[in-house]
């Protein structure tokens, strides 16, 4: 969608307008719940925030970021730091390489990078901050210039009250670049896939699957054991239709995914299989900063049952 498309669809929802608003002002609020309840309530198209007795998935994530924030979650959420921790609970094999760290866009080493790399500041979530170079010679270098300047000012922290990211330091990373040769069973190249797994108390309860990014967008959720499941998500809508063919390995992405979550009340961690090889791709606390409401929307609550807070 187009910038000029986006504002015109902003402009036309008053919900979305006053949340866009609203969140310009975040820096002159300081009480988080104040806060928190009337982003939420415009968000939400409307819904009502209930803190003390959170019953709904997105009501406890926000319910997590005031009461549940802990020095050691900024660590999980960095891009680069992560890597160690990851390393040492699954081992180095499932971590993508790094090739470069630099600390503004003007250090970037760009005749040292690759034919084909991946550039990401490590306080980024929800892909903020992520290009893909598949070509050196027809990649637009002052376009990601400017996306890397941009996610570099980006301040979730305090935009969505998301604390982790507060204490990232904010750097830019170069990585390698894995999905130049994914083949999928009928041996056509295929986009590279990753798999969001939804960890509770180290357990993991169902995982998405995004698919048609660059066509038409939806997102699918799926049972442990790769059964459609009956809900999603209203911005990326599901297809029911869609036929995917889950990996062989699918029990050993889940393991890993438990090992990595063992010891938290609600983490997503997000996995790539390239050709059976899994790779490591981030910690989520917060998805969608709590505010993406589920379809049909009753299952925003069953949802929430699996949170325990206790």
């Amino acid at each position: 969608m187009s910038k000029q498309n986006k504002f015109i669809e902003v402009i036309k929802d008053p919900f979305k307008l006053f949340a866009v608003v609203f969140r310009k002002i975040s820096p002159f609020i300081k009480n988080d719940a104040l806060y928190l309840k009337i982003l939420y309530f415009f968000e939400m198209r409307g819904k009502i925030l209930h803190l003390k007795n959170p019953k709904s998935f997105n009501e406890k994530l926000q319910w997590l970021k005031i009461y549940d924030y802990k020095p050691e979650y900024s660590t999980l959420v960095d891009k680069l730091a992560v890597k160690s921790y990851v390393e040492s609970c699954i081992g180095n094999k499932h971590i993508i390489p790094t090739l470069a760290v630099w600390d503004s866009v003007e250090e970037i080493d760009w005749d040292s990078l690759p034919n084909q790399f991946v550039l990401k500041t490590t306080h980024g979530g929800g892909g903020c901050g992520v290009i893909v170079c598949t070509d050196k010679t027809n990649f637009d270098r002052i376009k990601a210039i400017n996306k890397l300047k941009r996610s570099l000012r980006a301040n979730l922290g305090q935009t969505y009250r998301e604390k982790p990211y507060l204490n990232v330091p904010r750097k830019i990373i170069a990585e390698k670049y894995i999905a130049e040769h994914i083949i999928n069973n009928s041996g056509a190249k295929v986009d590279l896939q990753d798999y969001k797994f939804f960890c509770f108390n180290g357990k993991v309860k169902f995982f998405k699957i995004d698919f048609g990014r660059f066509v038409e967008h939806h997102a699918n959720y799926y049972s442990p054991n790769g059964d459609l499941l009956p809900f999603g998500e209203v911005v990326c809508k599901p297809d029911p239709n869609h036929v995917e063919n889950m990996p062989s390995n699918l029990s050993e992405m889940i393991r890993l995914a438990e090992t990595l979550s063992a010891n938290y009340k609600f983490l997503r961690v997000d996995l790539y299989n390239v050709n059976g090889k899994i790779y490591f791709g981030e910690l989520t606390f917060y998805p969608a900063a709590g505010m993406g409401a589920f379809i049909p929307k009753e299952w925003d609550e069953k949802l929430g049952d699996l949170l325990a807070l206790s």
